[in-house]
């Protein structure tokens, strides 16, 4: 076992999703204690149900500092919030109290990782509806770990073999996003943030391709103004920064390309456009890690899942593949 393994916080999502189902069957793996010291970040008691609804025979170690954690196979070591009701806790529904919880579990693993006692965080995934009953304002793990590292600069990154997928924007209404394509500051913007992180993380001078928005990239016009007004502006000014951009690429091929390795990295316009891309490829092994941050965060990237929360059915893959990105970058210390 090395000497010198990198600390995860691995926050436990909703407790009415998957996310303590996931968290117990990737801790279940050896391998992570080989490479790493994991510690989730959640209620115990949460755990302790999940583990007995899912017959494994993990000891859970309740934690106050990380400096407290086992971090050996067979021991799940937990910062215990005991923030959840149990006997009340209703799998696969909303509910305020767990959207609350929720957040308090990634309030303290950012605590945390910007005091540098965590090496990075691993996620697992929240509920949009949960956050919003509990009055948490914010509408995404991205958007609350920004404003709690007070950072202007994050930017999104899907990892799928060997492609990378930043995004441009996130959680906006499709007929936003698109109509931000005609700022081209806006789009320069992203792709500097997108291209400076990866330059970070890659540690060499990168190739970046900005997908387009309309088929055949707008056919000059004729299918579509948002390539001329604002997304071709914005990569010939970068070019002209010296950032080794290529675009507007047509989206129906960029991804494809990507895959064969003409670029380093897609930025992708808006959330289903790259989402569809790499879900395609593997979406199991699909794993976001946030840049731009003072610290890593890496996530599943699926949701609570509440129609088989509580069955056990769960697949941890993506879980494991998030948390194998994290102990892989988190020396890397990726930024804006």
């Amino acid at each position: 076992m090395t000497t010198n393994r990198p600390l995860l916080g691995i926050t436990i999502g909703d407790p009415a999703g998957i996310g303590p189902e996931i968290t117990l069957k990737a801790l279940k793996e050896e391998e992570f204690y080989r490479t790493s010291r994991p510690l989730a970040i959640g209620s115990a008691r949460v755990l302790e149900r999940t583990r007995e609804q899912l017959g494994l025979s993990l000891e859970i170690h309740r934690v106050k500092e990380p400096s407290e954690g086992r971090y050996t196979a067979g021991t799940v070591d937990v910062l215990d919030m005991d923030n959840i009701d149990v006997p009340s806790l209703r799998m696969g529904v909303v509910q305020g109290n767990c959207g609350r919880a929720a957040f308090e579990y990634i309030q303290r693993a950012a605590e945390w990782a910007k005091e540098g006692a965590i090496d990075a965080i691993v996620t697992a995934p929240i509920n949009k509806e949960s956050l919003k009953a509990a009055g948490v304002p914010y509408i995404g793990h991205t958007e609350m770990l920004a404003a709690m590292a007070g950072s202007r600069e994050e930017m999104t990154m899907f990892q799928i073999q060997n492609v990378k997928i930043f995004f441009l924007t996130r959680h906006l209404p499709l007929v936003e996003a698109c109509r931000k394509m005609r700022d081209a500051d806006f789009v320069h913007g992203g792709i500097r943030r997108a291209y400076s992180a990866l330059s970070s993380l890659t540690g060499k001078k990168p190739t970046l391709a900005v997908a387009a928005l309309n088929p055949h990239a707008g056919e000059g016009g004729l299918l579509g103004t948002e390539e001329i007004e604002g997304i071709l502006p914005a990569v010939k000014r970068a070019q002209q920064e010296g950032m080794d951009v290529v675009g507007p690429v047509p989206a129906d091929s960029v991804f494809h390309f990507a895959r064969k390795g003409a670029y380093d990295a897609v930025l992708s316009l808006y959330h289903d456009q790259g989402h569809i891309a790499a879900k395609m490829i593997d979406f199991e092994k699909t794993v976001s890690i946030t840049l731009g941050l003072p610290f890593l965060r890496t996530s599943v990237d699926h949701g609570t899942a509440f129609d088989i929360a509580g069955k056990g059915i769960a697949s941890p893959v993506s879980m494991m593949e998030a948390i194998r990105a994290a102990i892989t970058y988190s020396s890397k210390k990726p930024g804006p």
